[in-house]
Order: structure tokens, then C-alpha cells, then sequence
């Protein structure tokens, strides 16, 4: 097939942008909670009870030990077998959360243990609690240090966003394999692909340098 001009504009860049749009949302709601809960448990697993942090154990056992597919494929396909229901979006925002918020636990966590223990016991000293500690002086401290570790993941997660298309969320490249499958254009198609995600990912990767260059600790050696 001869691949023109039209073939870009009037065939493949609407359902790519609408893929693209898909691929936003997914990621919007996914970086977030997924961070989030990822802080949770690591505040669980430095700072919980031997059950609280018996379960972050296992949780980021869990789900950085299995594939992500494997998990979108439960969610979406295996939990209709217990009467559970999730569209697409929902199934592949949840997969997507689960699987990132152990990753960030973890350098969070490392985050975390690297603050000294001390100042807990100075606060406690000054008649602060030790959660209020941990809140106010060990986590702020711990997320600036984390932030690099946490990027690396954000990326991950805007690039394996396109797993979603395994459940039927039709995302970016999603959007394009309906194209290319119909038009027989599979080179063009991804490497138009390959590069929305490259722009997506350049994007990100320099909004989130400048975030790190913004709190980094003085003296650390990271430029402003």
C-alpha cells in the first residue's frame, strides 16, 4: 500500500489522538495513587507493627515479582469469575497502580532509612509524636531523596501504559495497531508511535529533572 500524506492526516492521527488522550488519563490517575500508596507502604514497612509491615513486605513482593500483564490479565479477566466487573480503564488504572506503588515503596523506603534515626528522637524530645515526626521531618526529607528513584518509575509506567491494550482499553498504541492491522502499515504506524511516546517521555523526563534540581539537598552535586 502507498502511504501518503492523506493516509497521516485523515486516517491514522484521529484515533491516535484519541489513543493519546487515553494514554494521558491513564497516566494521571496512575502516577499519583500509585506514589501515594507506594509512601504508605513504606511508612508501613520501616515504621508498622510486625503485621503492618508483614503485609508491605508481601505486597511489594507480590507485585514487583509478577509480571504486569499478569496482574492486568486477573483484574480484568479473571475477577468477572468472583463477580467482580471492571471496564477497561478501571482494571488498567488499578494494575497500573499496584504495580508502581511497590516500586516507589521501595525507594522510598531506602529514602527513609537513610534519614537519621536521631532526629525522631529529638522531635519526640520537643513533644512530638513519633508519627508527627515521621510525618513532618523523616518523610519530607525522604521524598526529596527519592525523587530520582520515583522518576525512573513514572517513566516506566508512561511507557508501559500501552499494556492497557491488552484489556481493551484502547490507548495510544492501541489506537495505532487497529490502523495498522486494517492498512497493513505496521512500520509507519509505530514508528509515529515511537515517537509521541519518545516526545511524551523527553517531556517528562525534563519536568521532572528540573523538579529534583528544585529540592535537591545543598552540596548534593545535582544542577540547578
Amino acid at each position: 500500500m502507498m502511504v501518503n500524506i492523506e493516509f497521516f492526516t485523515g486516517i491514522l492521527f484521529p484515533p491516535l489522538l484519541e489513543g493519546l488522550i487515553m494514554t494521558l488519563q491513564l497516566v494521571f490517575w496512575s502516577i499519583p495513587i500509585g506514589l501515594l500508596v507506594g509512601i504508605i507502604l513504606a511508612i508501613g514497612k520501616v515504621y508498622g507493627n510486625v503485621f503492618v509491615s508483614l503485609f508491605s513486605k508481601i505486597y511489594i513482593i507480590f507485585f514487583r515479582g509478577t509480571p504486569l500483564l499478569i496482574q492486568l490479565f486477573i483484574l480484568y479477566y479473571g475477577f468477572p469469575s468472583i463477580g467482580i466487573y471492571l471496564s477497561p480503564f478501571v482494571a488498567s488504572v488499578i494494575g497500573f497502580v499496584l504495580c508502581s506503588s511497590a516500586y516507589h515503596a521501595e525507594y522510598i523506603r531506602g529514602a527513609i532509612q537513610s534519614v537519621k534515626s536521631g532526629q525522631i528522637l529529638a522531635a519526640q524530645a520537643l513533644g512530638m509524636s513519633k508519627m508527627s515526626a515521621i510525618l513532618n521531618i523523616v518523610l519530607p526529607q525522604a521524598l526529596r531523596r527519592s525523587i530520582p528513584g520515583c522518576s525512573n518509575e513514572i517513566i516506566y509506567l508512561i511507557k508501559y501504559s500501552s499494556l492497557a491494550f491488552m484489556v481493551t482499553c484502547i490507548e495510544l498504541t492501541g489506537a495505532g495497531k487497529i490502523v495498522a492491522s486494517r492498512y497493513f502499515t505496521y512500520t509507519e504506524v509505530f514508528l509515529v508511535i515511537g515517537a509521541v511516546y519518545l516526545m511524551i517521555v523527553s517531556i517528562a523526563t525534563k519536568g521532572l529533572g528540573l523538579l529534583e534540581a528544585k529540592l535537591a539537598f545543598p552540596g548534593s552535586g545535582v544542577r540547578k
